[in-house]
């Protein structure tokens, strides 16, 4: 029978109470009962049948539950009959979510709610109600296809993102952010120290700087460039931006959102680029340097040449000519060496067909003391070479033979006047990864507070030996970079030198 309040005078004022209330709950209130022939009978049915179901309510047999079971959404009724009959044989909470077809409305989700009561006749209670969650369930969807979209747009980007919160100091990374890192997913990694523990020291510094100005509200957003340690142990470059997006009454902040983005092939390219403009730049530079040496050698030989012919035509005496013609044979023996000076040096820096060799270091540097044997036979020479024979560089073999002959002659030649001369090979990695090469010396030492920016100048001396001409490091270095190489110096004044060679080989 549909579900109303009798009227009894003795309780009016109570059945009028629940009246008002059962027409406030637009949820479906029943009972049925199932008894062992599987008939159904309805003692409860409030009037919200004819809104949950479009059913009229003025009769409710045991044949209604045909009515009620045909308006079932016919995918959900197989699920609606056995969460049904399961929960009559284990006597446990009827509780299912599924859609029925009405006349009116449409499809709708309805969600029912009932506790079973067995009764020694072998029959079976059901009491509760059944909801309209049709609006819930559209947002679930909305939701979902909202997180879909979301989760595919992180997926299809190359975005990482991550959740600050400061209050319990715990981070959320996107599993881009860890993929960035060379992580699994399944890897723990939400400790905000951990993150800062992986940074290169390099960047550190404004790494945090960075954030602490837009955490003082300094700045409307966090941005900032920086290299982390992935876990196969090589660097990345990441743009790190975030935001605070919520803060205490005092302005501290208490959560960041941020994305992290991979960079590394921009940087790179980047990087290559400042390169190659300062390679240009030095290309000039040495271009520059180059027309002032052919502007001033040549035209100062050419002067004193005119000067000795002028010195012939005004006396013509053998005596006059004699001296003159040895004079001008010293300018020309001047001028054809500056001429093969600068022949070498246009060699160098013109020549694109280089060749380039896997070249045992260890193995060329034992050579090259085997070449200074003699040069260095005068004087207590002690040669150091601690380069593992597994390291090869790629090189031109005649100019590794002469830049490191070169740096060895200078290293003898220049050696402290009160002690043997100690020369030390002392083969390094540079933070990027490439080979690098030290030529230790324990000499009289540079001052680079004077000649730091001349020391590779053609034509520099900076010590008054008496075979110093200045060309060999200008020529060394120009060989250095046709390599695509670097060279680098440290020295202190009595104490020694350290020349430092970058090859443009990974380890």
């Amino acid at each position: 029978m549909v579900f109303d309040l009798y009227e009894d005078e003795n309780c009016q004022k109570l059945n009028n109470f629940y009246k008002k209330l059962f027409a406030e709950i637009p949820d479906l209130i029943f009972q049925f009962i199932v008894d062992v022939d599987n008939t159904y009978s309805f003692p409860l049915v409030s009037k919200a049948m004819e809104e949950i179901f479009e059913l009229p309510t003025t009769e409710f047999t045991n044949r209604s539950k045909f009515a009620m079971y045909e308006r079932v959404h016919p995918e959900d009724r197989h699920m609606f009959i056995s969460s049904l009959s399961e929960a009559r044989k284990a006597l446990t909470a009827w509780e299912i979510e599924f859609r029925v077809v009405l006349p009116k409305k449409g499809i709708r989700w309805l969600k029912a709610c009932a506790k079973s009561e067995g009764s020694q006749d072998g029959q079976v209670s059901f009491y509760g109600r059944i909801s309209d969650i049709t609006d819930v369930k559209d947002q679930e969807l909305k939701l979902k296809l909202s997180e879909e979209r979301f989760q595919f747009a992180l997926d299809a980007s190359t975005v990482g993102v991550w959740d600050w919160d400061m209050v319990t100091n715990r981070v959320f990374y996107s599993s881009l952010s860890l993929k960035i890192l060379e992580l699994q997913s399944t890897d723990i990694f939400d400790d905000p120290e951990r993150w800062d523990k992986i940074v290169h020291p390099d960047d550190l510094p404004k790494y945090y700087s960075d954030i602490q100005e837009h955490f003082d509200n300094k700045v409307p957003f966090y941005e900032n460039y920086h290299r982390v340690l992935t876990s196969s142990g090589k660097y990345k470059w990441i743009l790190d931006r975030g935001k605070v997006i919520e803060r205490n009454s005092d302005g501290k902040p208490l959560r960041v959102l941020g994305t992290h983005t991979d960079v590394s092939y921009q940087k790179e390219k980047e990087l290559e680029l400042i390169k190659t403009m300062k390679l240009f730049s030095d290309q000039n530079s040495r271009l520059l340097n180059f027309s002032h040496i052919v502007s001033h050698n040549l035209n100062t030989q050419a002067g004193n040449i005119k000067s000795i012919l002028d010195f012939i035509d005004e006396d013509h005496s053998k005596e006059t000519i004699d001296e003159m013609l040895v004079h001008l044979r010293t300018v020309s023996n001047d001028l054809n060496d500056t001429i093969s000076n600068l022949t070498q040096i246009v060699q160098i820096q013109s020549n694109l067909d280089i060749v380039i060799k896997p070249l045992k270091l260890s193995y060329s540097i034992d050579k090259t003391v085997s070449i200074i044997k003699a040069f260095s036979g005068k004087t207590k020479t002690t040669i150091l070479n601690s380069v593992p024979d597994y390291v090869t560089i790629s090189f031109n073999p005649a100019y590794l033979e002469s830049v490191l002959l070169n740096f060895t002659t200078n290293a003898i030649k220049y050696a402290h006047p009160d002690r043997d001369p100690v020369i030390e090979f002392i083969f390094a990695i540079e933070p990027d990864g490439r080979k690098a090469l030290k030529i230790k010396d324990n000499g009289i030492g540079i001052d680079l507070g004077l000649y730091g920016d001349l020391i590779f100048g053609m034509y520099k001396t900076f010590h008054k030996h008496k075979e110093a001409r200045g060309i060999g490091l200008y020529i060394t270095k120009n060989q250095i970079e046709s390599m695509k190489g670097e060279v680098y110096v440290e020295s202190v004044v009595g104490e020694g030198t350290i020349f430092k060679i970058v090859f443009n080989d990974d380890l």
